[in-house]
């Protein structure tokens, strides 16, 4: 569902990764805010308080994701990013809507989405911070689970954007959906023609989660991708390396705004 619209302009939908909600995207207000795009945050069926909580596989999650977009856009070209399992999900709609999509761009997001076949990086904090973890109190398990650069900085970002999406998740959606992570087909499979709307794939060096080689392999398919892997960034890349983020999305968002010309 949409879950939240901000500022005016082209477009600019956001999706976010398993587990969280919308609230992980809006790093975006500070990046995009007064550059001429209107931000649309979708809440995928976890989310709390999401009116259809019956998704229970990839293939639903991202066809609801597709309604939700066309019911509020209609025909109307936008750009596409998602982090994480929503990026998935944005490589998905980018190619269905290949001929409305102005860019796609995804934040650490899910290329191969069978778990024991992703290639990763071994676990590793470049900074690992004791005072930090003790500030982080009773959320420090899930803040050092993620999280390669402790420090007060990213602990804030993380309490902010992606907490309130992991307290509030429906676990029963969850684990529906979790059981059948995988679309039916491989959204550059089922379109194989290369995709020629300037892209942007952001990745963290350190992310043992979703990696980066697997999305590298795509490289020929994104003809006017910019891959990009960051150091000290871990699967929440986008918190923890703000700045190098923000200037990647900036240069991906006036790509995508001249190919709308």
């Amino acid at each position: 569902m949409i879950a939240q619209v901000s500022g005016e302009g082209l477009p600019l939908v956001a999706i976010h990764g398993f587990g969280v909600d919308h609230r992980i995207m809006l790093p975006l207000e500070d990046i995009v805010d007064g550059s001429g795009w209107q931000r649309v945050y979708i809440d995928l069926p976890w989310a709390e308080g999401h009116a259809d909580i019956r998704a229970s596989s990839a293939n639903q999650v991202a066809q609801g994701a597709l309604v939700d977009i066309l019911e509020y856009l209609g025909t109307q070209p936008f750009a596409v990013i998602g982090s994480s399992y929503g990026g998935m999900i944005a490589r998905y709609i980018a190619h269905e809507l290949r001929d409305q999509v102005l860019g796609l761009a995804t934040l650490a997001g899910v290329f191969e989405p069978v778990h024991q076949a992703r290639t990763l990086p071994l676990r590793q904090v470049v900074r690992n911070d004791p005072s930090i973890l003790a500030m982080a109190g009773q959320v420090r398990e899930a803040y050092e689970e993620m999280t390669v650069v402790q420090s007060e900085a990213t602990l804030n970002a993380f309490v902010r954007y992606a907490l309130p999406g992991l307290r509030g998740a429906n676990q029963n959606v969850l684990e529906l959906v979790a059981a059948d992570y995988a679309l039916p087909v491989e959204p550059e499979v089922a379109h194989p023609a290369p995709f020629e709307a300037p892209s942007l794939h952001l990745f963290g060096r350190q992310d043992h989660v979703t990696g980066y080689e697997d999305g590298w392999k795509l490289r020929d398919h994104y003809v006017r991708g910019t891959y990009a892997v960051l150091d000290s960034a871990g699967h929440n890349a986008h918190l923890e390396r703000p700045d190098l983020t923000a200037a990647l999305l900036k240069d991906w968002l006036l790509r995508s705004r001249t190919s709308a010309r």
